[in-house]
């Protein structure tokens, strides 16, 4: 596996050097998973424990269906766009210059769409790196706010600028197994307090009812729990790094091509739905948390004093004690976000700045230059973004509700990319196509529900 992650290895530039039979047994095919843990780190400290835990503390347990949807429904956008890296070796923003319709300079209107877009999502992930200096600042309560925020960014852009796949992946794991048996742990304590769940509380929470009141945090947790639009993005450069692409080789429409590309998309498959599995337990965890205690206490996460309500959830749920037990699991998950997500945005900005005709982004010492300066200029700008804003609780569902933006720009491109670029020969069946037409259908409705309501 060595060879697939060295600083020489381009996982960009797809040669049939690196050609390799995918696995067909199960306990093989777990080797080779990745790229959704990475997109799992950069989901949970966001969405879940602040728009989903704010979520529940606002609406109670009526809305927990939408958190349930919004990470399933979700996954089928997401390995239409992984399936695009395997067999084309494409970047997504590579795929979205290639789109017919409008130009502006050099790239595809899609293109400029993301990044603007994406800019403005300074404000979601300015509300994590908050949201991390929050929690060391209860830990430190005499340490400026100002030095605790820039040391966050300091921290996140020296893991990040030289860091390699195999590390992003080796640390999103270990991160991730942390938080999910944490969360899991206190929604089990929560049985032994007077909070504890009643099976009529989960099944009201599954009626599929929106009160008017929750519809604005709806709309920014369902953006931003499971995978986003950009997380769905991000994915397929996780794909290409994580070497599937070059194992598949470059396409020649052999018959052993097409079994090479099937076979990793197989196992790519299988990498989505093991990271579905998981975020979707730990984000119910939250929500069932936030819901079964917050909204009782008749308090929600606000401002400052974001990270101080939440504790709440661990020591109303495991005693007191547990207070020094949360600042670590939260920072943990909340860095795990700034540290995933700070890794994708430097790929995938270089990338789109490559279409603009910035930098070439095929060059691999130039794109290495740019994801190094780019991994200082980002974390500092969320840093400045929560210094001047400070409500981490606003910022992180104003960037999902563009987040919910961006998936319609997803959910057109992988209609695209399903009937327009996707050889014949790997053409999947029915149940697949059923699947992503509910997945498409219900992204579409529920922005288009959620716009009327807002407005």
């Amino acid at each position: 596996m060595s060879d697939y992650h060295t600083a020489n290895f381009d996982p960009y530039i797809v040669t049939n050097d690196l050609v390799q039979d995918p696995p067909t047994v199960f306990l093989k095919k777990i080797r080779y998973l990745g790229p959704g843990f990475i997109l799992s780190a950069s989901i949970v400290g966001s969405g879940e424990l602040i728009a989903t835990t704010a979520l529940g503390a606002r609406a109670g347990f009526v809305t927990f269906w939408v958190i349930i949807v919004s990470c399933l429904v979700k996954v089928a956008m997401q390995v239409e766009f992984g399936k695009h890296a395997i067999h084309s070796g494409e970047t997504v923003m590579h795929a979205f210059d290639k789109l017919p319709g409008k130009r502006i300079g050099k790239a595809h209107w899609t293109v400029w769409s993301w990044l603007i877009l994406m800019t403005l999502k300074v404000l979601q992930v300015g509300g994590i790196v908050g949201g991390v200096a929050l929690v060391l600042k209860m830990a430190m309560p005499d340490v400026s706010i100002i030095f605790l925020s820039f040391s966050v960014a300091t921290v996140a852009a020296i893991l990040t600028f030289r860091g390699y796949y195999k590390f992003i992946e080796s640390t999103s794991i270990i991160m991730m197994g942390f938080f999910t048996v944490f969360t899991i742990g206190c929604l089990f304590s929560l049985q032994y307090t007077p909070y504890a769940l009643e099976w009529t509380d989960i099944l009201s929470g599954l009626q599929f009812n929106l009160p008017a009141a929750a519809v604005g945090v709806a709309i920014g947790a369902f953006g931003i729990t499971g995978v986003g639009g950009d997380e769905i993005i991000y994915y397929n450069y996780w794909c290409i790094e994580k070497g599937y692409a070059a194992k598949t080789g470059v396409r020649d429409d052999s018959e052993a091509w097409r079994k090479r590309a099937d076979g990793w998309i197989k196992v790519m498959y299988l990498d989505a739905l093991v990271a579905m599995t998981i975020y979707t337990i730990v984000t119910a965890a939250f929500y069932l948390l936030g819901a079964s205690i917050l909204h009782q206490l008749g308090i929600s996460p606000e401002g400052n004093q974001t990270i101080e309500v939440l504790s709440n959830i661990y020591t109303e749920s495991l005693g007191s004690w547990a207070r020094p037990v949360f600042l670590i699991g939260s920072f943990i998950v909340l860095f795990s976000t700034v540290f995933a997500a700070l890794a994708s945005w430097i790929r995938v900005y270089a990338d789109a700045l490559g279409r603009v005709g910035w930098i070439n982004f095929e060059d691999q010492d130039q794109r290495k230059k740019t994801m190094a300066i780019l991994a200082w200029v980002f974390p500092f700008a969320w840093a400045v973004a929560y210094l001047v804003i400070k409500l981490p609780v606003f910022m992180v569902l104003t960037g999902g509700i563009i987040g919910s933006v961006i998936l319609f720009i997803v959910v057109y491109v992988a209609i695209y990319m399903r009937y327009r670029r996707l050889p014949s020969s790997l053409y999947p069946g029915r149940f697949y196509d059923l699947i992503f037409w509910l997945s498409a259908l219900a992204i579409a409705m529920v922005g288009v529900y959620s716009l009327v309501k807002i407005f």
